[in-house]
């Protein structure tokens, strides 16, 4: 099968006057790396699997703006859908109804001929949908599923992650949110303990002694890594440079995790690629 790459971005989107994703401009590189990620995982799986599914969970309104001039450029779940991959079915998750119209609008208007589901809901609230629409595994027949959760949040609880786990999905998750001095780790150990507690499948004794952003960023990683292996899940993670005013860190992790792939495997391939494209520059 002929797999062709390529770009990540979508050169020709104007300004249609429907709402777009507020965004630094270091989320033109996160998209890119999402979607070498998405390449690599089609390639390793493409021949061996039925059907091919890619799954976004946070998909906003499809398009980010930066700056004043509000510069335009694809989210990943557009991004994902301007690649010449065997994917058999993108499913799109938001649940604000101003980014779904928008979301809906350009999906029709660029990507009329692929087939898109969208789900009006958070994803907690849409696991009778995804058990409907993403067909599992049985017998000779099978299939792969490509899940990105990227909320720019800690709005995703762990029993969300382990309910989509039993259907068979592998999660690629950048640790991105909000960490500054004002919204730090005392505002999400104690103001948002709750939330906090959901996002990790329960609250973690390791943050008592947190002294700082970057001690608890790290903690919090290491344990969601530890969760993921725990639901048999094989994990990587990856160190990617920061330049941010929301997440003050001079580095972010990305991780993927499978049950069906090699998750290091994927990881070389990508960061192989990297390197390629940085003697190429």
């Amino acid at each position: 099968m002929n797999i062709q790459s390529s770009s990540p971005f979508l050169s020709s989107f104007q300004d249609d006057g429907f709402v777009t994703t507020a965004a630094e401009p270091w989320f033109k590189v996160k998209v890119q790396l999402i979607q070498q990620y998405f390449y690599s995982f089609v390639t390793n799986v493409s021949g061996k699997v039925d059907d091919i599914i890619f799954v976004d969970l946070f998909s906003g309104s499809g398009l980010y703006s930066i700056g004043h001039k509000k510069e335009l450029f694809a989210a990943t779940c557009l991004a994902s859908l301007q690649t010449e991959l065997p994917v058999s079915k993108w499913i799109f998750c938001e649940h604000s109804p101003e980014s779904v119209k928008a979301l809906r609008v350009r999906v029709n208007k660029y990507f009329r001929g692929k087939n898109v589901v969208i789900f009006e809901s958070k994803p907690d609230q849409a696991m009778d949908k995804f058990r409907s629409y993403v067909p599992q595994s049985k017998g000779s027949y099978k299939v792969a599923v490509f899940c990105v959760v990227d909320p720019f949040s800690i709005d995703i609880p762990f029993a969300t992650i382990e309910a989509l786990n039993d259907l068979g999905f592998s999660f690629l998750i950048p640790y991105n949110f909000s960490l500054n001095n004002r919204l730090d780790y005392k505002f999400y150990t104690k103001e948002q303990k709750d939330r906090l507690t959901k996002y990790m499948g329960g609250f973690h004794d390791k943050f008592k002694d947190v002294k700082s952003n970057y001690d608890f960023y790290k903690r919090l990683v290491r344990a969601q890594q530890n969760n993921m292996l725990m639901l048999g899940l094989n994990t990587s993670l990856s160190v990617h440079k920061l330049d941010s005013g929301l997440m003050e860190m001079p580095y972010y992790y990305m991780g993927f995790f499978s049950k069906q792939l090699s998750p290091k495997i994927i990881q070389q391939e990508v960061q192989s690629e990297l390197h390629h494209q940085m003697q190429l520059f």
